[in-house]
């Protein structure tokens, strides 16, 4: 029987659980654009984004908001009340911040015997690309400033970003080689050193790795959450082209038969499911942007899918995320502003599951 029950969600291990992003959310979190940041020529259009995104979120579950400064705090308080959105489900939170990436700076969330846990990684930047002290202190202000709840953090020194994880909740994960292996990360540490503290802090069983696909733009050295995600019942969706003109196409081929030949913990292949590249988006210097619909951004009951003014290309991507996710409204968010930065709705949100975080 090659199928999981999509409401059943079990681990091999007896200390520590990494939820899938499908199961039951407490909060998400979002750091809002500032006007001294990379957003700012574009900052009333990234806005736009992040409301309809707050909108979105706090409709079904709590959302927190990230705020740069108290003036940035007024500033969203009050476009939230212009834009109708409710405020009794948001958390606004002021610490500083480098970028709005949240997906790699913000603490990732485990259960383990003991209790709900925190896990702090050293965030370095994606390889120490840019300026990075705020962002690296991110997650351990969030979990100070109490809008966590109780829980313990866990400090870990050991660089990984969570838009390099994508797990099944099975105790499986799928990643990149191209990131995790990368020696602006963790120098010094091979392969199987880098699985076994995985498997250790994560709770997993095995670790799938994929030695090809990019996306060109991209910054984070080939994070998973622009290629490839894994649904439920044993479902990956991945990022793929069918333009042979198109400089992407070879590597994501070979991404495409590395993900054909994987198997699931039943010994299954998977049921994979394509999605198409959006044409090509390029920044004010002619350089491609890494806009893939693989960025989407699960919650509870609705899956927040980026969209880049490609009508056939998002209408495709639209239906195929929700034969996915049947069970969930499946919502368009316009992400051209967002790619500006190099980056979509997967990773500007990190999501917290419903452990009873609120202490």
């Amino acid at each position: 029987m090659c199928q999981l029950d999509r409401n059943i969600i079990v681990t091999d291990s007896d200390s520590v659980f990494f939820p899938p992003e499908w199961a039951h959310q407490y909060a998400v979190l979002l750091a809002w654009p500032y006007a001294e940041g990379d957003f700012s020529p574009w900052l009333m259009d990234v806005e736009q984004t992040y409301l309809l995104i707050a909108a979105a979120v706090s409709q079904r579950q709590r959302l927190i908001i990230a705020c740069h400064d108290e003036k940035l705090q007024q500033r969203v308080e009050r476009l939230l009340d212009e834009h109708g959105i409710q405020a009794d489900r948001i958390a606004l939170v002021v610490l500083p911040y480098n970028d709005v990436w949240v997906r790699d700076t913000a603490p990732i969330t485990v259960d383990t015997t003991d209790a709900v846990r925190f896990l702090n990684f050293r965030f370095n930047a994606w390889g120490g690309k840019y300026e990075h002290a705020d962002d690296a202190s991110l997650a351990g202000r969030l979990h100070a400033s109490g809008v966590l709840g109780s829980h313990p953090i866990q400090h870990i020194d050991f660089v990984l970003e969570g838009g390099s994880l994508e797990t099944d909740g099975t105790g499986t994960l799928l990643t990149t080689t191209r990131c995790l292996l990368n020696p602006n990360r963790n120098p010094g540490l091979n392969q199987a050193q880098i699985e076994q503290k995985l498997k250790h802090y994560l709770g997993l069983n095995r670790i799938l790795w994929l030695q090809h696909g990019y996306t060109e733009g991209d910054d984070t050295d080939a994070h998973i959450d622009t290629l490839a995600r894994f649904a439920p019942n044993g479902a990956i969706l991945y990022t793929a082209c069918d333009r042979h003109d198109d400089p992407l196409y070879i590597e994501l081929k070979y991404m495409e038969a590395e993900l054909q030949a994987l198997r699931t913990e039943d010994n299954c292949p998977y049921h994979l499911v394509e999605l198409p590249i959006p044409g090509v988006i390029a920044s004010e210097n002619g350089e491609r942007l890494p806009a893939t619909y693989a960025n989407f951004l699960i919650i509870n009951e609705a899956v927040l899918v980026p969209v880049y003014d490609d009508d056939p290309a998002d209408k495709l991507a639209l239906e195929r995320i929700a034969g996915c996710f049947p069970d969930r409204e499946i919502i368009a968010i316009p992400a051209t502003p967002l790619i500006r930065q190099y980056g979509s709705i997967h990773c500007m949100t990190m999501q917290f599951p419903d452990f009873q975080l609120d202490g």
